[in-house]
């Protein structure tokens, strides 16, 4: 019996239009939590910082929290 596998994305990959996941590694000042607090890898920091910066200007987060 083979087993099927499936093509995955990279754990490094973070989606803009996956807004729970975005606003769960910002702080309630909408700003990015740093690498200590996220946990993530340099690499994916900086995929990370890119898809807030399309999610924020694409308005799906808001830049800043009042």
């Amino acid at each position: 019996m083979e087993t099927e596998t499936t093509i995955n994305a990279p754990e490094h990959h973070v989606d803009y239009k996956d807004i729970t996941s975005l606003k769960g590694n910002v702080n309630p000042h909408a700003r990015m939590m740093n690498r200590r607090r996220t946990g993530m890898t340099a690499k994916g920091q900086r995929n990370f910082a890119r898809a807030i910066k399309r999610a924020r200007f694409m308005a799906l987060v808001p830049y800043i929290k009042h």
